[in-house]
């Protein structure tokens, strides 16, 4: 954002793992870079993350050091620890989790928030992608999201079970249930629990859907190319480029070629965004306080 204004955060939370967090983090990354935005995305799965893994990455440097470097000067430059992807001159900036697992102990919760904030101000959108789990660190950074995209499968009763405490938990711990985004990801995949059934059962309806197309996923691992960015035929990548477009209010052509925004929109998200920041420094709690204050 120009002016001075704040970047959106896009946050990627569940509460189950292996549902597909990191692979939709980066893919979100990767069309937002596509369409011309600066973009930042945050490993913040601070014990086992593995975005630079999936991109092929052998970054210098983590979020580790960039903690560090906060801790010994506050007005550090934050930018110099990112890792850039680049395919076919398409690039978004990375700062990766730790690759010291002991290191992650260290890490302070309050800080990676600081972090955030900076990354906010440089960047057009940070997109952070979480590990499963009401932490500390992942209250403090869903507080901060213009987005959480509440992220589900339907796969067995357990992880449905855990949606919904986890759905319900966030409804009652944050008063503005606007920025949540209940997205269904693997929605084919073969089971008897009917997708109805369990949109009954949380009380709301899948803001968006993504179907199940494990070659295409696997291929793009294996490739370390991003599905957004490969220019292969897939369902998955076109539901992929179909929820970036639900969050940036623009549509595309039938070549991929993105169509003009409504200026209007961003500056809603960002009044909302600086009025959410407002009531928490105004002592009008976020997640965090509520849950661990």
């Amino acid at each position: 954002m120009a002016d001075g204004r704040s970047g959106v955060i896009i946050t990627y939370f569940s509460t189950a793992s292996a549902v597909g967090k990191t692979i939709l983090s980066i893919n979100m990354a990767s069309e937002l870079a596509r369409i011309g935005y600066d973009v930042c995305l945050l490993d913040a799965d601070i014990q086992f993350g593995d975005a630079e893994d999936y991109l092929a990455l052998n970054p210098t440097y983590d979020l580790a050091d960039a903690h560090q470097a906060l801790k010994d000067d506050p007005e550090a430059n934050i930018e110099q620890y990112l890792t850039i992807y680049n395919y076919r001159s398409i690039n978004f900036h990375i700062l990766p989790s730790p690759k010291d697992l002991t290191l992650a102990y260290n890490i302070e919760p309050e800080m990676v928030g600081k972090i955030v904030e900076k990354l906010q101000r440089r960047f057009d959108f940070v997109i952070i992608d979480t590990t499963s789990m009401f932490s500390s660190l992942n209250m403090i950074l869903l507080d901060m999201s213009t987005i959480v995209t509440f992220l589900g499968i339907v796969d067995f009763i357990p992880t449905i079970k855990n949606m919904k405490i986890g759905l319900e938990t966030l409804r009652s711990l944050n008063s503005d249930e606007n920025k949540l985004r209940l997205v269904l990801n693997r929605s084919d995949s073969k089971t008897k629990i009917g997708r109805r059934d369990v949109e009954n059962l949380l009380g709301e309806s899948f803001y968006h859907i993504l179907p199940n197309d494990y070659k295409a996923a696997s291929q793009s691992i294996k490739t370390a190319v991003p599905l957004v960015l490969s220019g292969a035929k897939s369902d998955l990548a076109t539901s992929l480029r179909e929820l970036v477009a639900l969050y940036t209010n623009r549509s595309y052509d039938d070549s991929g070629n993105v169509n003009d925004s409504d200026d209007e929109y961003y500056e809603d998200m960002y009044r909302n965004r600086q009025q959410s920041h407002n009531d928490r420094s105004s002592g009008g709690g976020g997640w965090f306080s509520k849950l661990f204050g």
